[in-house]
């Protein structure tokens, strides 16, 4: 449907495209956001350089890896050293609130609209922020949520109270071996719920989530839409990115906004009813709110 080559359409964000989006975002009839990571970096969850050394200085210097991604995926020796990294990750990432409130600041630009959030985070940001749980699909899954490895039936599992237990007894990275999480069902080591294969679980929850935002589109066809893109990339396009292009380019009443540092893009099919912002999203938020 598209061109293979996008254009972007931003060259700094002007006063003119701020303004633009405040006057869509007023007269929108829904707003459904779509956030990537770039969202949860402009909050402060950056996985790297000092708030990686912060809480992982002593795997850096013992297993060598620099910055939080590498680290969940580095080939322990032992399911005793795997849980004492993941969980300190679960932890810092999913029970500890973003260092800044980007979050909260874009609940209250939108809490007054009918509104509908997609998200690919896994970080549980937007319910913490005090978003309505019925108006949120995590569509990859959650870092407070096991499941098993197999696995070997459709369910997840809430992880608090592990992860904490985990982070409270772990001595030279390592967790006790009883607190190895198992499946309560074949007893095989549990993992986390996030889709990284074919093994990721979308249990009754997750369908529920899905069925909602189906229903939601479904109800606002050929209104006055906001299509709000913060922070995608283009590692899954397939799930925020090109499905926005697309309802879009259906619907003369829609508008798509793309706010993210270095990708802010659009096809020329939609050119006329974007605004692209190659900015900090949290900078953007603020000045919406002032106006």
């Amino acid at each position: 449907m598209f061109l293979k080559t996008s254009t972007s359409k931003s060259t700094g964000n002007s006063l003119r495209q701020i303004e633009q989006l405040k006057s869509a975002l007023d007269k929108a009839d829904a707003v459904v956001i779509g956030a990537g990571a770039g969202l949860s970096t402009s909050a402060g969850f950056v996985y790297n350089g000092e708030r990686f050394r912060k809480y992982f200085s002593d795997f850096e210097a013992k297993y060598g890896f620099r910055d939080m991604y590498s680290g969940g995926f580095y080939p322990y020796d032992t399911l005793e050293e795997h849980w004492a990294y993941w969980s300190r990750y679960i932890y810092v990432n999913r029970y500890v609130d973003a260092p800044k409130p980007v979050y909260q600041e874009l609940l209250s630009l939108v809490k007054d609209k009918d509104y509908f959030v997609l998200t690919t985070n896994v970080d549980h940001c937007f319910q913490k922020a005090g978003f309505d749980k019925k108006r949120l699909f995590y569509t990859q899954g959650d870092y407070g949520l096991f499941q098993c490895s197999e696995p070997c039936h459709q369910k997840n599992y809430d992880n608090e109270d592990i992860v904490r237990q985990m982070i409270k007894q772990q001595r030279d990275m390592k967790i006790p071996s009883e607190l190895i999480p198992r499946c309560p069902v074949c007893g095989k080591p549990m993992t986390m719920n996030l889709r990284s294969d074919d093994t990721f679980v979308e249990d009754e929850g997750w369908h529920r989530a899905a069925e909602r935002y189906s229903l939601f589109l479904r109800r606002h066809e050929g209104m006055q839409t906001l299509f709000l893109e913060l922070g995608v990339g283009y590692n899954t396009p397939v799930i925020i990115k090109y499905p926005f292009w697309q309802m879009t380019a259906k619907n003369p009443k829609a508008t798509f906004a793309c706010i993210n540092s270095g990708e802010a893009l659009c096809p020329k099919e939609i050119e006329r009813q974007s605004i692209c912002m190659d900015a900090d999203i949290g900078d953007i938020i603020n000045q919406l709110k002032e106006m």
